[in-house]
């Protein structure tokens, strides 16, 4: 257990030593940093929760707890109060500070993680733009947070797979072939074609674009452009594990299989030639069609026959990472699902909002070669992957971006991203100025009985807090709970820094103490960086 999992644990000891048997209060003790600076390290609730149970007022029971919890911790604790109508406020001496950043050292690259109760088979499927257009911003977004919230899983303790769903069947991969060869021949792409110079630089690729039955070229085009998506989403630090194509769903019949099943289910009709999906018996609003009078399967019939597949490769749960214009498609998804016997709330559909990119003020406008739209291509060029993945994880998924272009490009501390890869960087540059075998000298010792500069337990307390911090991010599916934590651990670090010195640091005891925080600190900028997908520098 980490220091603050073993302090909760001697509070629940302790109340259940006063309880003396008796039945355990309804709701948990908390354990919380106290909003005041003087109210102590840790507050907490336990004495009013067991008040009503003891018959006794909060105050006496607080403190009765305070002297049953002192006794539990000894040494580790300066003093306990009561305040107020029956808290305990509990002031940590500095033994148990020094003692915990011990327990970060030892943990080693994993402090923060495995702390998944329940591990699960978790298959990811994100970005999954149509492969008739490069990645642009908003897709960006969308790979950003799938990959994060994938690193996180993974990070706590879950088994995590990544998948691109490829749009290869339907009228838009036609009109992508039809556009293509239309270039070929120097045509022009016509109304509801795909424009952009991409198109032209595309079909020049593909030697009898001009020619060639418009499948064909519609099927080579579709490759050289999944070709390109691999490509830039390499350079934006995500990497896919497999790449499902719809048109294997049709190929391989398992659209039809599924239209069979429901109907052996009860869970179809048909009705004025076309067949439909009685989902409004399983919470949607209306009943929804899977194949039209003509016989061409909707979207929506690829997609339930999609989730079918995933289904039955065994995974524990399913999470879609879907842009905002598919808001209304989640409550039919899940009807659907359940339909065919899935748990829905095994299925999580996450709704992306929009990307707003703001320079000098106004709106941005960088397409240099898509079109009406701005690439990831492009942003990544103008501002660096790091930069363009933090932006675009530092706000909840769920609201609207606006991407300053002008602060992602500085470097000063006015830039997030900026200040807490510099934050790394220089505890790298002081750890190497102090030397290596100082440094594993500090990493053995265990020192004990030093006096302690608030700014030193404060980074101690923002650092004790890390697991619990993703265990809550992985849980919310909350990237940005993570950018905001490297943020301010990096802050926490620049007042330490300012007010302790480290390499100069007398006596040898509390240098070596120093020597372990900063190397603490430093593996865990690394590792929330690393959780959003953003390198941490040795040097800047």
């Amino acid at each position: 257990m980490t220091p603050i999992e073993d302090l909760r644990s001697a509070v629940e000891a302790a109340a259940a030593e006063l309880r003396n048997g008796g039945p355990a209060p309804g709701s948990t003790p908390t354990l919380e940093r106290p909003k005041k600076a003087g109210f102590g390290d840790f507050s907490t609730n336990a004495a009013m929760l067991l008040a009503p149970a003891l018959k006794a007022p909060p105050r006496e029971i607080a403190e009765r707890l305070g002297a049953a919890l002192q006794a539990r911790l000894g040494s580790q604790v300066e003093r306990i109060e009561v305040a107020g109508p029956g808290f305990l406020n509990i002031f940590l001496a500095d033994d148990w500070y020094t003692g915990a950043v011990a327990h970060v050292l030892a943990a080693g690259e994993d402090f923060g993680g495995g702390t998944a109760a329940a591990p699960e088979k978790v298959l990811i499927e994100f970005v999954s733009a149509n492969p008739t257009g490069p990645v642009h911003v908003g897709h960006g977004r969308n790979a950003a947070y799938g990959d994060a919230l994938a690193r996180m899983l993974e990070f706590i303790g879950h088994q995590v797979a990544r998948e691109y769903y490829v749009n290869d069947y339907g009228s838009q991969i036609v009109r992508f072939g039809e556009s293509l060869q239309a270039r070929a021949r120097g045509d022009d792409v016509g109304e509801g074609g795909y424009k952009g110079a991409y198109i032209e630089e595309l079909a020049a690729q593909i030697p009898d674009a001009a020619t060639a039955p418009v499948d064909a070229v519609a099927r080579r085009g579709v490759e050289l452009m999944l070709d390109r998506i691999r490509e830039t989403l390499a350079r934006f630090h995500v990497e896919m594990d497999t790449w499902f194509s719809e048109r294997s769903l049709h190929d391989d019949g398992l659209v039809e299989r599924t239209f069979a099943q429901l109907e052996e289910l009860g869970t179809s009709y048909r009705s004025e030639g076309a067949l439909w999906l009685r989902t409004s018996g399983f919470g949607d609003d209306k009943d929804r069609v899977l194949e039209r009078s003509s016989g061409e399967h909707t979207y929506f019939a690829s997609d339930i026959g999609y989730h079918q597949e995933k289904r039955a490769r065994g995974f524990d749960r399913l999470i879609d990472v879907w842009g905002a214009d598919h808001h209304g498609y989640v409550q039919r998804m899940k009807a659907a699902y359940g339909a065919l016997g899935g748990d829905p709330d095994k299925l999580e559909l996450l709704i992306m909002q929009f990307v707003h990119l703001i320079e000098r003020g106004g709106r941005a406008s960088m397409s240099k070669r898509a079109g009406e739209f701005v690439t990831l291509d492009d942003l990544v060029e103008e501002i660096g992957a790091d930069a363009a993945r933090w932006y675009l994880l530092n706000r909840s998924h769920d609201t609207t971006i606006e991407l300053d272009l002008d602060l992602a490009r500085q470097e000063s501390s006015e830039n997030p991203v900026y200040y807490v890869q510099y934050a790394h960087a220089r505890i790298a540059r002081i750890l190497e100025r102090i030397g290596a075998e100082r440094v594993e000298r500090a990493l053995a010792d265990e020192p004990s009985g030093l006096e302690l500069h608030p700014a030193e337990r404060e980074l101690v307390r923002k650092l004790l807090t890390f697991p619990a911090e993703v265990a809550e991010a992985a849980a919310r599916r909350a990237p940005h709970r993570v950018a905001t934590y490297a943020l301010e651990l990096a802050q926490a670090f620049a007042a330490f820094y300012r007010d302790c010195p480290v390499k100069d640091a007398e006596p040898e005891a509390l240098k070596s103490f120093r020597i372990g925080l900063s190397v603490s600190t430093k593996r865990t900028l690394a590792r929330a960086l690393d959780l959003l997908g953003v390198s941490a520098p040795e040097s800047m």
